[in-house]
């Protein structure tokens, strides 16, 4: 037999989800979004971050919103579809700091 067409558009649902943050890092790295944007360095993980942002503060940026956090605010290190990278970096790609959160 195979699978019913409500499986087929649920797994097709669930698969897209997975892969949204793929294709929106696809993007950023394409530069696509605006002339200014420049390709990003992002990181999973804040220590390889912080490697590689030597003399520069690590934040966390949220590719939803288009926002960054620093590690004062409340949303640092949270979310679904954020990772972290270098605050230069996102301020050159056209990411805002969030005021937001802030302890």
């Amino acid at each position: 037999m195979g699978v019913s067409r409500a499986c087929r558009v649920n797994m097709n649902r669930a698969a897209s989800r997975a892969l949204a943050p793929l294709f929106t890092l696809m993007l950023l790295g394409a530069g696509v979004g605006g002339a200014s944007a420049q390709p990003l360095s992002l990181y999973q993980d804040e220590a390889q971050a912080r490697l590689h942002c030597s003399g520069d503060t690590v934040v966390w940026l949220d590719f939803k919103t288009r926002r960054y956090y620093t590690a004062a605010q409340a949303r640092y290190g949270r979310g679904q579809h954020a990772v972290f990278t270098c605050r230069n970096q996102a301020r050159r790609s056209g990411y805002r700091r969030s005021i937001f959160g802030r302890r």
